[in-house]
């Protein structure tokens, strides 16, 4: 599995929490579980940009 396709699960995966948040479903999800998601997200592009850095070595 590239890193790509996890930065893009991760994303989805807010994006459908986000969504249902808003939407009163999943109100008793607190905001910082949406911060670390999108978290986990930024910080798994920057592992694999540094990776292929390193891999090009």
């Amino acid at each position: 599995m590239k890193i790509i396709q996890v930065i893009g699960i991760i994303l989805g995966v807010t994006l459908v929490i986000w969504v249902l948040r808003g939407f009163g479903i999943l109100s008793f999800i607190p905001g910082g579980i949406l911060w670390l998601l999108l978290l986990s997200a930024a910080s798994t592009g920057i592992f694999g940009i540094v990776q292929d850095k390193l891999r090009r070595l």
